[in-house]
């Protein structure tokens, strides 16, 4: 492996995957598309660039050819340390125009969003948004795209415009550390001159958040519970275990995006999900497609959200939860495992 600052690659066909990062704390949904890129790279013969910006954080070339990169590209700056929407997209341009490269990919996060948003005007390409899968077929990115609320999952060809742009729900794929190390590390640095940005980062907090895709169980409130959270944080604290909400929750502002499952938030690989209150749409079941055990509450017996549990109980969340907590609190007095 070796270290550089000039541009090695030769022209090749390649897919670059945007590496997030926070104060040098990789987004692991990142590390799952990496994963997912490298998977589809070995298949047809491409290289696999990932491109990191942030601010000392060359620790991080190794790690990222174990999931998968052949390339890591460093991009180093004291405004990187953060995400910048300007600084970004300028770093990000600067890699598109060294390294070309065929494919680009991201997470789905609120920055990859807004990251690859703007690459897609400034290279007037199309974008592909919160694909739930990817391939390659004869050269073109084929991604598959939920669509009219998550009821039907569309297959959708890239066919004009370079590069080829996708941005992946985040947790759909999972982050594999099985490649060894990276062929090659080049770290470069942001020829940019803050004074000349256009937006300036004044204030900055930082609250703590889960990562929904790497919990172990998690209870799922939906418009049964009215928007009232308090019952199913109460089941979660006992079960020890994370809160996420459908879309309909999020959509009025009852919980942050960053806890909405389904098709356009997060999917879940959770060993335990209790769902409380949700009918059970396409858009959140494919949230959930994935989970070990799924039980449901909800008072209407036809309810969809039964097809898709494995313990499906009729009736209201409101006298249900409370003694589906009671009897867990006796067991835990008890010794008793739930």
């Amino acid at each position: 492996m070796c270290i550089k600052g000039e541009n090695m690659s030769e022209k090749m066909k390649s897919i670059m995957v945007f590496i997030e990062q926070d104060e040098g704390r990789i987004e692991n949904s990142s590390l799952g598309v990496l994963s997912k890129a490298r998977e589809e790279a070995d298949k047809h013969g491409y290289k696999v660039y990932a491109a990191i910006l942030g601010h000392n954080i060359a620790d991080k070339a190794n790690e990222l050819g174990e999931y998968g990169a052949h390339h890591v590209v460093i991009v180093e700056h004291p405004i990187l340390r953060y995400y910048h929407s300007e600084a970004y997209a300028t770093g990000m341009s600067m890699l598109i125009e060294r390294y070309k490269p065929d494919i680009l990919l991201a997470s789905a996060t609120r920055n990859g969003r807004d990251l690859f948003a703007r690459l897609a005007v400034k290279y007037r390409t199309g974008l592909m948004a919160h694909v739930i899968d990817f391939y390659i077929e004869n050269d073109a990115l084929i991604g598959v795209v939920p669509g009219f609320g998550g009821s039907i999952a569309a297959v959708v060809k890239h066919v004009k415009g370079w590069p080829q742009l996708a941005t992946v729900s985040p947790g759909i794929f999972e982050a594999r550390r099985n490649w060894g190390q990276a062929e090659n590390v080049e770290k470069t640095t942001l020829g940019i001159d803050e004074s000349m940005l256009r937006i300036k980062i004044v204030e900055r907090r930082v609250g703590e958040m889960v990562d929904l895709s790497q919990s172990r169980k998690v209870v799922v409130a939906g418009m049964g519970t009215e928007g009232r959270l308090e019952i199913a944080e109460e089941l979660a604290k006992v079960l020890g275990a994370d809160i996420g909400v459908t879309r309909p929750l999020a959509d009025i502002g009852v919980a942050p995006r960053d806890l909405q499952i389904g098709s356009t938030g997060v999917s879940l690989k959770a060993e335990l999900v209790v769902v409380l209150g949700a009918s059970g749409a396409p858009h959140f079941v494919s949230g959930i497609r994935d989970a070990g055990t799924v039980v449901s509450i909800n008072i209407d017996p036809e309810a969809p959200i039964r097809d898709y549990s494995d313990y499906f109980a009729v009736g209201d969340v409101f006298e249900i939860v409370p003694l589906l907590i009671e009897e867990l609190r006796k067991k835990a007095k008890g010794g008793e495992t739930s």
